[in-house]
């Protein structure tokens, strides 16, 4: 029986077109999502900056994108939910929870959209490489970013050989930098995270675990 070539190349072109589509909309490669205000108040989404409108947020996936376009309040989540997120990645992950608390702490002071100047999103700031690699789809999502947050750290611990203070550095400067530096980074910046953090992570041994 012959096939008719013009039903052939009809049926490639369809197919070619549904696999165009389920990429648009795979998590896996969806890239980051814009949402503008306009000058009138209307809110657009978009997959860059655009000009002459605000950005208010951005997102990974098109989770919660509706309520941000129709003003809503969106759900996030509150520090008892947190907790629990942190108290389940840290029995996962074998990571002391006051350590994790101070990252966040120090990171986004518990804020799941905070965005910094280079694109760190969420309450452990992860970039989006970074996330792609700990396979976190929604960096916005509270319980996404934190399992990928700490289990980085605990990829971390392993490196460094449980050394806290590398630990911490790397985290801010990344690991490469600290073992180039054998050590923690001159970097201001770093020096002044790992302070930080530290300060943290013993407060939060001693008020909210009992440790001394």
């Amino acid at each position: 029986m012959a096939v008719n070539p013009f039903y052939f190349r009809k049926l490639a072109t369809l197919l070619k077109t549904l696999i165009k589509v389920l990429l648009c909309f795979s998590p896996i490669v969806q890239a980051e999502l814009y949402i503008h205000q306009g000058p009138n108040g209307e809110r657009m989404i978009s997959d860059r900056p655009v000009a002459g409108y605000v950005l208010l947020t951005k997102r990974d996936t098109f989770t919660n994108a509706g309520h941000i376009l129709a003003d809503r309040p969106i759900d996030t989540g509150g520090p008892s939910e947190f907790k629990a997120h942190i108290r389940n990645a840290s029995k996962k992950y074998m990571v002391d929870p006051a350590l994790i608390e101070a990252i966040i702490q120090v990171e986004s002071s518990f804020r799941p959209d905070a965005v910094s100047s280079s694109g760190a999103t969420g309450l452990m700031q992860l970039m989006p490489g970074t996330a792609r690699d700990l396979d976190v789809l929604d960096r916005y999502n509270p319980r996404e970013n934190i399992h990928g947050g700490v289990r980085y750290i605990s990829e971390l611990m392993k490196r460094f050989d449980n050394n806290l203070t590398l630990v911490i550095a790397a985290y801010n400067a990344g690991p490469g930098a600290v073992e180039r530096h054998n050590g923690i980074p001159p970097k201001a910046e770093t020096q002044r995270y790992v302070k930080k953090v530290m300060k943290a992570y013993h407060d939060f041994r001693m008020i909210r675990y009992g440790a001394e």
